[in-house]
């Protein structure tokens, strides 16, 4: 599939497709085939079904093989949960992706941060906007699915997720009571009073999606390459997201960097380094 963008910021919006070694591009098309798997049999499975998308690196990946299974189309809407706080530069690429690729967008705005749990720390308590945006999306729209772009290897709470994950109307989970999945078996039938979580990318890595942008030549974030010395790894409302030292400003010297650092993904988001339950009570309550 080839992207028709034509930003001003080449190459750093736009990377333009690259070729690849024969082993990476092997576990790149594993990776893909069951990504796309995973989004044909929800559609084919769950309705109404919608798709989160927060412009970053993952649900961008996601969204490319959405359009890939799809054939060019996306059969579902997508959701922003925008609180308003989002970096000019998201906004922009926003707006021109959903122009290019005719996209059906659906914009979830948040409740303001007074309204939230006064018992969560700041930066936590900024992030539940969306929880409750969800939550209100949820209840208006009657989505029986929503897809995800989260991966396991992002934090730790995240790797007990499922791909099929039931949750309550009001976006309680109950890690504990998850389904089984053996041999890409999954559960898509629920009763009534649940909605169903569904993340085609559990499976990969940040460098794989790193890997997959550059092969696939997918349009990003410039907010992804350095800029004075600094990047962001992981892109949140401007409020609890800072960029961090990196000098990667090409998508090869991220995928260098990411082969060494020891520096976490997360490291620019301001609510992990709050208490240390403050994710997991977060993810409980219907948090992505």
């Amino acid at each position: 599939m080839t992207a028709t963008l034509e930003p001003e910021r080449m190459p750093a919006f736009y990377p333009g497709r690259a070729e690849t070694d024969a082993e990476t591009a092997a576990h790149l098309a594993e990776l893909e085939a069951r990504t796309i798997y995973i989004l044909r049999e929800a559609y084919a499975r769950v309705s109404p079904l919608g798709m989160l998308w927060s412009i970053g690196k993952d649900s961008n990946a996601l969204l490319w093989m959405a359009r890939k299974a799809f054939f060019g189309r996306v059969p579902f809407p997508l959701v922003q949960l925008d609180t308003g706080m989002e970096l000019p530069e998201v906004y922009a690429f926003r707006d021109r992706v959903v122009a290019e690729w005719e996209l059906d967008l659906r914009v979830e705005h948040c409740p303001p941060e007074e309204d939230m749990d006064q018992t969560l720390p700041p930066a936590t308590r900024a992030a539940a906007r969306k929880t409750v945006g969800l939550r209100n999306a949820l209840a208006r729209d009657k989505y029986r699915g929503v897809m995800v772009g989260i991966r396991r290897d992002e934090q730790a709470t995240r790797a007990k997720e499922r791909v099929f994950s039931p949750r309550a109307l009001d976006g309680a989970w109950d890690f504990r009571n998850q389904p089984p999945e053996f041999w890409d078996q999954y559960k898509t039938d629920f009763p009534d009073g649940v909605h169903v979580r569904i993340h085609p990318l559990l499976h990969w890595s940040e460098l794989d999606i790193w890997r997959y942008t550059k092969a696939e030549g997918i349009p990003v974030v410039p907010l992804y390459f350095s800029r004075d010395g600094k990047r962001y790894r992981s892109l949140g409302e401007k409020n609890i997201t800072f960029p961090v030292p990196s000098d990667a400003s090409t998508i090869d010297e991220i995928i260098e960097e990411l082969m060494v650092t020891k520096v976490s993904e997360r490291a620019g988001r301001t609510m992990d380094k709050e208490t240390e339950d403050s994710f997991e009570r977060l993810r409980s309550s219907g948090y992505m």
